[in-house]
């Protein structure tokens, strides 16, 4: 109707033709034709009719996130430094927050309902970085460092007057020795997930003392079990609506990206260095970190082999799906936030988003699909919690731990507009593909065409270097595809499935029944098992329409159709471009990257500049000053624990670059995260922790201001500095 309106408002400016005009209310009219579910239709053909010779295309504005869910910012006084490490929502419907500064918060009209703002009130102080909070019959617990705290306001005056150990454990002094939870179980036990420390000058992950990288269960009189080994860094914790235990994984040593796992008593989980403790009583483990594969196979090859390793339920890819995952907040709110009901929510403190992922058990393991939800937020997103009204709170913080969102904290709310978007909302693994379920009707022509889809399989190296390239990434074509007759779903038939892999599933090309384009067109499916059941007749599609009673009770059945035939490839539908072997450039891009001091310079630079890192995505220097033509030489130490690269690009790029870069998607690791532009002047590879690489360069002959930015998604936000080219 849009479209119709746009025209007959052309016709009326531009005063045309009676014929054309006449034309034009005809088509109007036909608009009005409807069918049982809503459609409009022509009684002459399926589409409207076109539009008149001359006039333009109406121009119609994408839909946004924010159409859907809208973040609203709560107030918070200057003299709180709410960094967030826990939330949640009390019985009155007020916020308990703790934070990393060792201090716990209640929120008081934290919906911020009519002009009364929220109010802060300090309920307790002194605690050791706590990074995990609870509320139980009326007593809050928070996981320190070294213990998990009950706080108790015993004389009801608001404030916590007793602190109580339940438990605590040793440290070493490492940084890196972060602690979370608790998860209540059903049974009144609690579960604490623990960090491994870091070692600089070993470049990976250590567990210096009991129980680093474990999930351990504790009881309500003090008592623990160790519960679960194999985590590097378990941020986000908690259950699904099933009552089952998942955590979050970060990329590092033995995590080649994201992740989300399962976790059952006695599982590991790919990280060997908690392994150092299984000889220690009541280990439900016994395996040691000298026992572990370190091959580079991905992991659930690995796991097929040695029994031991679990296989998480979903991977993230790392730089699309965000950098550093953490918390987890199921959709327990029965359709009150949206057509997601039974999903998970997942924070990414990193990039600032928010993402979703919907799992489903095959053949008794979890699996499922992880799509983009919502970014934009002001921090790093840390904590979700559920409000009384069913709008998602979100804490934040980014102090050390920089993230794409400017702010050092936040507490910002996420609300429902009421409207649903145009999304994938699901995707199932069938037994010859896959099943994709819409949140509305779609174009059934458009949906049927296999140019609207691509599918594309992965996978991560399981080994001790830090992170992983995307491995044996191959095209997955699809044969035939299977639209339902009330247009909300659309069977893919697809070939060359692998066990374990990651399948990006893009459908660019499918439009609702209403024109509009999907909010969000990919989603990233881990495929663990294939499901048994009813294959479609795949040879069959292209003469004859069949049922496919495992998918529904009566489907509209579309063959693949040629391109040409309907005019609508979707843009992008092209195939991928050949892979480049990591770090072999030719032509222009050698000259970018020179590691061989040039026979020319007579074995000396002008400028030799040793540049490191520091915590909080930070280069050391952050300046330094050359003169205009000079012969440079910098040395680039990664001292983080983390990947990072040296980028030096044009004045005022950095933020272009850096999004171009993110645009690489799979192959951006694999391509050092360098896109090919000319705002890119000089730059090193993608480089592990506590590795270094010198590049030699000419400086500029126009003096100014050049950054240099590590062009990591997400990194480059924040982690930049200022080459200054003098006269």
């Amino acid at each position: 109707m849009k479209h119709i309106q746009f025209i007959i408002n052309q016709l009326a400016q531009r005063t045309l033709v009676a014929a054309a005009l006449i034309g034009a209310c005809q088509l109007s009219a036909q608009a009005q034709i409807q069918s049982k579910d809503g459609k409009p239709v022509s009684s002459s053909s399926k589409q409207p009719a076109p539009a008149p010779k001359g006039l333009a295309k109406p121009d119609v504005d994408p839909e946004r996130e924010d159409d859907f869910y809208k973040i609203i910012s709560l107030p918070v006084p200057e003299d709180v430094i709410l960094e967030v490490g826990g939330m949640a929502t009390l019985p009155d419907g007020n916020l308990a927050v703790c934070t990393r500064r060792g201090e716990v918060w209640i929120v008081s009209n934290p919906y911020v309902s009519g002009s009364i703002r929220p109010t802060y009130k300090r309920f307790a102080y002194g605690l050791h970085e706590p990074l995990g909070l609870a509320y139980k019959d009326g007593d809050i617990y928070v996981t320190q460092r070294s213990e998990v705290t009950r706080l108790r306001d015993t004389d009801q005056d608001g404030r916590a007057d007793s602190y109580d150990k339940m438990y605590s454990w040793p440290l070493s002094g490492n940084y890196h020795e972060y602690s979370y939870g608790p998860t209540f179980l059903p049974n009144g036990n609690m579960l604490v997930t623990l960090n491994v420390g870091w070692s600089n000058s070993l470049g990976h992950g250590v567990s210096l003392v009991p129980w680093r990288g474990w999930t351990l269960e504790i009881t309500p009189d003090g008592k623990m079990k160790p519960f679960a080994a194999g985590m590097r860094s378990p941020a986000g914790y908690g259950m699904n609506e099933a009552g089952d235990f998942f955590y979050s994984e970060n990329q590092g040593d033995w995590v080649g990206s994201g992740r989300i796992s399962q976790v059952e008593r006695g599982d590991f989980l790919g990280n060997a260095e908690s392994l150092r403790w299984t000889g220690l009583p009541d280990s439900p483990l016994r395996i040691k970190p000298q026992d572990v594969p370190n091959t580079g196979e991905p992991l659930y090859d690995v796991s097929k082999k040695f029994t031991d390793l679990k296989a998480p339920a979903v991977w993230l890819p790392h730089g699309i799906m965000g950098i550093s995952t953490s918390g987890l907040l199921p959709d327990s709110t029965k359709g009150k936030f949206g057509p997601f009901a039974g999903q998970l929510f997942v924070g990414d403190q990193g990039q600032s988003i928010v993402s979703r992922v919907s799992l489903e058990k095959v053949k008794g393991d979890y699996q499922g699909v992880a799509f983009p939800f919502r970014e934009g937020f002001s921090s790093g997103v840390f904590r979700l919690v559920w409000g009384h009204d069913a709008s998602m709170f979100v804490g934040m913080t980014s102090r050390g731990w920089s993230s794409t969102g400017k702010e050092l904290f936040s507490l910002q709310r996420v609300v429902w507009t009421g409207r649903t978007p145009f999304e994938m909302k699901t995707i199932h693994a069938m037994p010859d593909g896959f099943e994709i379920e819409f949140t509305a009707p779609v174009d059934t022509e458009l949906a049927a065409d296999p140019a609207s889809y691509k599918v594309t399989g992965f996978n991560y190296k399981y080994h001790a270097t830090y992170g992983s390239p995307v491995i044996n990434r191959g095209g997955c074509p699809i044969k035939g595809i299977v639209v339902s007759n009330d247009g909300l779903k659309a069977r893919l038939v697809v070939d060359s499935l692998r066990l374990g892999y990651i399948h990006e599933i893009t459908a660019a090309g499918v439009r609702s029944a209403n024109g509009r384009t999907l909010l969000h067109n990919v989603g990233y499916y881990t495929l663990n098992n294939i499901p048994d059941g009813e294959k479609l007749a795949v040879a069959s599609l292209a003469a004859t329409p069949m049922h496919d009673h495992s998918m529904m009770a009566s489907t509209s059945i579309a063959p693949p159709v040629p391109a040409k035939a309907t005019g609508k490839r979707p843009t992008g539908s092209a195939k991928a471009p050949a892979v480049k072997p990591a770090g072999k450039t030719t032509g222009v891009a050698a000259a970018k990257r020179l590691t061989e001091m040039p026979a020319s310079w007579g074995g000396d630079a002008d400028y030799t500049i040793n540049m490191g890192t520091k915590p909080g995505l930070k280069f050391s220097p952050d300046q330094f000053q050359v003169k205009a033509g000079s012969k440079v030489r910098v040395v680039f130490n990664n001292e983080d624990d983390m990947l990072h690269n040296f980028v030096v690009v044009t004045p005022g790029s950095a933020i272009q670059v850096g999004e171009l870069a993110m645009k690489l998607g799979l192959e951006g690791q694999e391509k050092n995260y360098i896109p090919q532009t000319d705002k890119v002047l000089h730059h090193t590879n993608l480089l592990q922790p506590n590795t270094n690489e010198s590049i030699y360069f000419i400086a500029p002959t126009k003096p100014g201001d050049y950054t240099y930015e590590c062009s990591v998604p997400g990194h480059f936000y924040v982690m930049q500095g200022i080459m200054k080219v003098v006269p």
